[in-house]
């Protein structure tokens, strides 16, 4: 996934801080569209260490390029995961013979419990650092 970011800051060995406009999950431009994504999300910045190899400095608007295949892996769990386990939790209840106040709330306990799982990994991510970024090269200044 390529991004455009702006350096803040140079942290030593070779990487970078990056301030990284958040994106919805469909990769639109969701400012553009006004189809329900909310603005709050749209103007969203992410604070993120990046690779500096082309020795961009502060105030540079740089392209960032991140390893898809963790965020797709992250996507999956934040998005999909909590409404599986809601499927999961009502039908599980459904077919023992419980009543739908009952079934419905199994459904909302896996719900929680897949947010959780999300909040977890996200925890687990940014430690681990498994999505890596690299400046990959330094946008002209606007004239």
């Amino acid at each position: 996934m390529i991004q455009t970011a702006k350096v803040t800051r140079l942290l030593g060995n070779g990487t970078a801080e990056v301030a990284v406009k958040r994106q919805s999950a469909c990769g639109h431009d969701c400012s553009k569209c006004g189809g329900g994504c909310s603005e709050m999300m749209v103007s969203s910045t992410v604070s993120v260490v990046a690779a500096n190899g082309i020795g961009a400095m502060p105030g540079d608007t740089v392209q960032v390029e991140s390893s898809s295949g963790g965020i797709l892996k992250a996507a999956v769990v934040v998005y999909l995961v909590p409404f599986l386990l809601f499927f999961i939790g009502y039908f599980a209840c459904a077919g023992s013979g419980l009543g739908s106040g009952i079934s419905a709330a199994c459904g909302g306990l896996g719900f929680v419990a897949g947010v959780l799982l999300a909040v977890l990994m996200d925890r687990r991510v940014r430690r681990s650092r498994a999505i890596t970024f690299h400046i990959t090269a330094i946008n002209p200044p606007e004239s």
